[in-house]
């Protein structure tokens, strides 16, 4: 079990992100994770009030990959002032012990949303195609949601059913209140 870090480990981050997970910050992501060394510790220090949770997911395969191929190099994840949405999507890549929030950080879990119309014209055959097409898009972003809120609390005190019950109406946590909870190793 890899050591639990103090304040002293967090004083040079290796990768600085801040604001919208978007395709621009990706591009940061990967040209600050090139830059950082094959071994030691490598903290990504993340604020953000949410963005696309697919390049969340992005930025998080390619964090696990990484460490897959230099398992001497330890990724840390440290959450300042606000990880909301793909933020908490971006986290639940790291293993319980390689999160860590500021003092006063708030964590924010919510469902993804969905904001489309659908407009049903023309030949029935096409008009049931459309149908089905828009309901295995929800259910495959349900599906997907749910294995980033199952990797999320993994070895934590949080059940699968209390984060359903609770992500609908925007679930926030205060650092203090994710480290009890299990979620997170450490606030710094």
């Amino acid at each position: 079990m890899p050591q639990t870090l103090d304040a002293s480990a967090f004083d040079t981050p290796r990768i600085l992100l801040a604001g919208t997970v978007d395709y621009a910050m990706y591009d940061r992501f990967r040209d600050q994770f090139a830059a950082a060394p094959d071994s030691g510790l490598v903290v990504i220090e993340l604020s953000t009030l949410g963005g696309d949770p697919e390049v969340a997911r992005m930025m998080g395969e390619d964090v696990r990959f990484q460490s897959d191929i230099n398992p001497e190099r330890r990724v840390v994840f440290l959450g300042k002032a606000a990880i909301y949405s793909a933020g908490a999507t971006f986290m639940s890549f790291f293993a319980r012990q390689n999160r860590y929030l500021t003092r006063g950080t708030r964590l924010m879990i919510h469902e993804r949303k969905m904001d489309k119309t659908l407009h049903i014209v023309g030949p029935l055959t096409t008009c049931v195609a459309s149908v089905k097409a828009l309901l295995n898009e929800l259910e495959q972003s349900i599906a997907i949601q749910n294995e980033g809120f199952s990797n999320l609390i993994c070895g934590s005190q949080v059940s699968m059913e209390e984060v359903l019950e609770r992500a609908p109406s925007n679930w926030y946590l205060e650092a203090r209140e994710a480290q009890a909870l299990g979620l997170i190793e450490g606030v710094i």
